[in-house]
């Protein structure tokens, strides 16, 4: 009898391996398998690229114009005051259904058209991504602003991510730029990917859109510069992004132009005082951009800290205490010094429809 009892319960066990090695098996399989689907599917742009330009713009730039300019960082439709995100210590993934991303959009709409701004920047804007529900967000900003020029640059595309629970899925989008003057010419420059394979395979592909505008009864031109740094990196991707992103600038006010670069930079300037949004503990924190090594050759670094430019994504923003809130100092622009800066203005939307606020410039061409 306790020789049969042995013989089972080796059977049991024998049997429950066996389960566990297949089980194991098949996730080492799925796993080769989801990473060779990845490899081969992998968005790999060239350094630059040119980008097509939709036409619409008709207004004229000349030398002493003043011009507008907006950056905001949209969530991509989907990061309103209801949302947290997984990557910021939430639990969120899809955070928003297709009627809130619409409303989203139409709130940002609605903030931008009074505003009339010359030249838009937005980033985090989503084609065809499962966790807008594919939602056409570059479509459905190119027909509101019909009458500008526009033009859009990929900066994450994959085919599926598969992480966490539930996955992420398809994700496609990227930064867009809409300009009130007729665009010579655009293009999408690849920065430093501080991520190696496989990491690589499931991160963005972090970009500048430049773009250029001719200005009238001059051979300069205005060159404006949609940016969207480096998030999750320990560090280095930053540092190694802002200096290409340096050296891009330097040639082109070497050049004689007139240069904005604007967007959602994930650092502060050293030269913004933040000491109302002090680091808490277990967040998300940005990086700093050492200030000195831009104006030490003139070039203007602008941030509007009166008003928070993002909000932590640990937890919604809607019902939580706003006093004890994890904000951030991470959008804003870098001018030459042949501009004139007339305005800034971090506009306070209160986060409804994205955890960022867009920031407004106004500069005069000297």
């Amino acid at each position: 009898m306790n020789k049969n009892k042995k013989r089972k319960k080796r059977g049991f066990l024998y049997k429950l391996g066996r389960f566990f090695g297949v089980l194991l098996l098949i996730v080492v399989i799925l796993l080769g398998s989801m990473i060779g689907l990845l490899s081969a599917t992998e968005y790999q742009p060239a350094d630059v690229e040119a980008v097509e330009v939709r036409s619409g713009a008709k207004k004229t730039l000349s030398a002493g114009d003043s011009l507008t300019v907006l950056t905001w960082n949209i969530g991509y439709g989907a990061l309103g005051d209801n949302a947290d995100f997984f990557m910021d210590g939430g639990k969120g993934v899809y955070t928003a259904d297709t009627a809130r991303i619409r409303s989203n959009l139409n709130g940002i709409i609605s903030h931008v058209d009074p505003l009339t701004p010359d030249v838009i920047f937005f980033q985090e804007t989503d084609q065809s991504s499962f966790r807008t529900y594919l939602t056409d967000e570059v479509s459905i900003f190119k027909n509101e602003f019909g009458s500008f020029d526009a033009a859009y640059a990929n900066n994450f595309n994959v085919l599926f991510l598969p992480y966490p629970i539930p996955p992420i899925g398809k994700v496609d989008s990227g930064l867009l730029t809409f300009s009130a003057y007729p665009v010579a010419s655009a293009e999408r420059v690849q920065l430093p990917i501080p991520f190696k394979w496989p990491i690589r395979l499931a991160n963005l592909k972090r970009c500048v859109l430049i773009e250029r505008i001719p200005i009238a009864g001059t051979e300069r031109q205005l060159v404006i510069v949609n940016l969207h740094l480096e998030a999750y990196d320990d560090g280095e991707g930053k540092v190694a992004q802002t200096q290409m992103l340096k050296e891009i600038l330097n040639k082109e006010a070497q050049n004689g132009n007139y240069v904005i670069a604007g967007g959602d930079f994930n650092q502060i300037f050293s030269n913004v005082d933040t000491n109302a949004y002090p680091a808490q503990e277990g967040k998300w924190q940005a990086g700093e951009i050492p200030a000195e090594d831009f104006t030490a050759i003139g070039w203007q670094l602008l941030m509007d800290a009166r008003v928070p430019t993002c909000r932590s994504l640990d937890q919604p923003y809607a019902g939580a205490d706003h006093e004890s809130f994890q904000y951030y100092m991470i959008d804003g622009f870098i001018v030459t010094p042949n501009l004139r800066v007339d305005l800034l203005e971090t506009q306070d939307y209160g986060f409804v429809n994205s955890d960022h606020n867009p920031v407004l410039m106004k500069v005069t061409l000297g």
